[in-house]
């Protein structure tokens, strides 16, 4: 039985499409690491490093909408001290511990924010569905809870409200517990991957959300394109797709920030994984019909880099796992070695260049960022298990999408 088993692996190595799948794996990243890297360069030099935005003369009413949990105090402490004249914090309790309602209560009676209690647990986007009529903005700034948003973060926000077109604007999460050695790995990539991809796809006009981001709406363009979807894994990347398909304009303002918390141990971090790819799987078939519309033509590129990711996911976790398995059988696969080859070492330098640039981009509002580059060493780890976590979850999200 062995030796059969070595022959099919060897057999496997030997195929055409076994090949493909080797150039597919290597030349994937590469590509979107130079692509990422210059455009985000480009952004920078454009936008970000020049552009001044008139902060004094624009001041809509502004919403700061929070879902209560147990880590809503921290966020009222920093969103009822923000610098912005006209602006309200509202948050929402759907079934929450009464310990959640202790916190938010003595806020409430001194008068700096609002509460919104509901008898049953409806999930995040049906309780946001049902606090928007209560809000007072014309703007509403939506926090994960636990968030703790710059005081000037509104500032930054809402100038680009001044355009009729402009329906979101994404802000910058930055990480804020960096105890454990996975968060620091998810500091990396909320610069190297996040920031980046968010800069980049700036240039090109349109934006693929990442969930839990720190993100203002206008208020008129949720209702006009029907709310958040309560069946979507996240709604808020799906909202984000669907403004753009309306023709709306969705920026991303880097200069707007706020501290966030990320999952700090492996079991976190994979459930993160698999809710993102399944909320993914279920955007893009949502809105499979836009890549057939010539009006949402410039989704195009961000339909096609989004579905790309997944199968080099498939990809990566595929091979990793044939590798895994011709070793134990003691045969050595082609094209992957224990010791560094040419391609490995040009994708470590891609890797690594777009690490760099994420931080150094990102230092500007964050100097601590640099010091986890001795880090980027161990980030690939980090691919793998999104790799493993989409191969699973994509097929329960597009299952999900076919209800």
């Amino acid at each position: 039985m062995i030796a059969g088993l070595r022959d099919f692996f060897e057999s496997v190595s030997a195929l055409p499409a076994y090949h493909w799948a080797l150039r597919f794996f290597v030349f994937y990243p590469v590509w979107s690491a130079l692509v990422w890297v210059t455009m985000a360069i480009f952004y920078h030099w454009r936008r970000e490093r020049r552009e001044h935005l008139d902060i004094t003369a624009f001041f809509p009413p502004v919403s700061v909408l929070v879902r209560a949990d147990r880590s809503i105090a921290r966020t009222l402490a920093w969103a009822t001290e923000i610098d912005y004249p006209d602006y309200e914090v509202v948050v929402i309790e759907d079934g929450a511990s009464d310990r959640a309602r202790e916190m938010v209560l003595p806020y409430v009676h001194e008068g700096s924010a609002r509460l919104i209690t509901k008898d049953l647990d409806e999930g995040k986007a049906t309780a946001l569905n049902d606090a928007l009529p209560c809000l007072r903005g014309d703007i509403v700034l939506v926090l994960e809870s636990g968030a703790c948003p710059d005081a000037h973060i509104l500032r930054r926000m809402v100038p680009h409200f001044r355009s009729a077109r402009v329906a979101a604007v994404i802000g910058n999460p930055r990480v804020a517990n960096r105890a454990s050695f996975l968060s620091q790995l998810q500091l990396i990539e909320m610069s190297s991957v996040v920031s980046l991809l968010h800069r980049a796809q700036r240039v090109w006009g349109r934006l693929l959300g990442v969930p839990g981001m720190v993100t203002a709406y206008r208020k008129s363009a949720l209702l006009d394109v029907g709310l958040y979807g309560p069946h979507m894994e996240t709604e808020d990347v799906e909202m984000i797709w669907r403004l753009q398909s309306a023709a709306y304009d969705v920026r991303y303002e880097p200069r707007a920030y706020a501290w966030t918390r990320v999952p700090p141990d492996a079991v976190g971090v994979w459930r993160q994984r698999r809710r993102r790819a399944a909320g993914l799987a279920q955007t893009l078939v949502a809105h499979a019909r836009d890549l057939v519309t010539w009006r949402t033509r410039r989704l195009w590129p961000v339909y096609v880099e989004a579905a790309l990711s997944i199968l080099w996911a498939y990809c990566c976790a595929g091979l990793v796992a044939f590798w895994i398995l011709s070793y134990a059988l003691g045969v050595p696969p082609a094209g992957a070695s224990p010791l560094p080859n040419w391609w490995a070492m040009m994708l470590a330098t891609l890797c690594l260049t777009q690490i760099v640039t994420g931080l150094a981009l990102d230092s500007r509002y964050d100097r601590s960022v640099l010091r986890a580059l001795p880090l980027a060493v161990a980030f690939p780890l980090l691919w793998l298990v999104h790799a493993f976590a989409t191969a699973l979850a994509t097929p329960a999200g597009l299952a999900r999408s076919t209800r």
